[in-house]
């Protein structure tokens, strides 16, 4: 079956190569196919070492791969070979690629940008929420009073306060950071709010038994109780996150991947959008790769 699936794949990869290299381009102004072969390369390279990795693999790195080289051979055929699709709205394959070429270091300096912004803002978010959050929890009196707002705040996406916070913030900065912190935040101060609330009366019983302090109760009992939890659902974190960032930097950044589509966008320059989307994709695929080796790593044993 694995050998199947691979002549499958490298089938529609010899098709795409062969179309990429012999047929003629029809479109005027199309690019020279290197920075697209490099690219070809890369992912070929990814794929044999995802699955030669994991001999256990079931077939989704095949599917995957199979679906990138119909996707390339059709967009290549409806641009460049054929010019069917707009010659500005629908840019050809060696156009885009050749955009990392030619501006690798800006996107990098992009990426950047949005991921310091990115952390910053989900690690004050998570920090702050989980600490609150477990004080809340576990004080009566305290969980009475921010339970009621936590409910009514957290069902609110952060991005309805964008406009208004870019306004208001002394920097396009400081604001996507608090629209970060917000999307973060407030969903979960509830969900720690609610896991503690949920946890079992045993555990409880017994550390009451030793006449516990509160800081002592939270610090050795409440907090290893929701950590688990914590990182089962940092992909989803994560992800509201991204949401948050991209579309703050769309409200006026000056820096950052979300600025760089909406910029290009603006210009008419949609190879140049199209690369910054594809950045994107790759930016938060490397991400939740990363976050699903750390939920294995911390929380293997659920």
């Amino acid at each position: 079956m694995k050998i199947k699936n691979m002549l499958i794949a490298h089938v529609f990869l010899f098709i795409l190569l062969s179309i990429l290299l012999l047929i003629p381009k029809q479109r005027p102004m199309v690019k020279d196919s290197g920075a697209m072969l490099v690219a070809i390369v890369l992912i070929e390279t990814i794929f044999l070492i995802a699955v030669a990795s994991n001999k256990t693999a079931d077939k989704g790195a095949y599917d995957i791969v199979t679906f990138i080289w119909i996707f390339f051979i059709i967009w290549e055929l409806t641009t460049s070979v054929y010019n069917i699709g707009h010659p500005v709205l629908a840019p050809s394959p060696e156009n885009v690629f050749k955009v990392f070429q030619v501006q690798w270091q800006k996107l990098l300096l992009n990426v950047v940008y949005s991921l310091r912004l990115l952390f910053s803002g989900l690690f004050l978010g998570l920090t702050s929420a989980i600490f609150l959050g477990l004080f809340a929890g576990w004080i009566t009196r305290l969980k009475n009073f921010t339970q009621p707002i936590a409910n009514v705040m957290a069902p609110i996406p952060a991005v309805v306060f964008s406009p208004y916070l870019v306004s208001v913030m002394p920097s396009f900065r400081s604001a996507s950071m608090l629209v970060i912190f917000l999307g973060v935040f407030w969903p979960t101060f509830l969900t720690t709010i609610n896991r503690i609330a949920f946890i079992e009366p045993q555990i409880l019983d017994t550390a009451r038994s030793f006449n516990l302090s509160h800081s002592i109760m939270i610090r050795k009992i409440l907090l290893p109780y929701i950590l688990p939890g914590v990182v089962s659902g940092s992909k989803i974190t994560l992800t509201t996150s991204l949401l948050m960032l991209n579309f703050a930097e769309l409200m006026g950044a000056t820096h950052g991947m979300g600025y760089y589509v909406q910029n290009s966008i603006t210009y008419a320059n949609y190879t140049h959008a199209v690369a910054g989307i594809i950045v994107i994709g790759i930016v938060v695929t490397v991400l939740n790769i990363w976050v699903t080796k750390i939920q294995k790593h911390a929380i293997g044993w659920r």
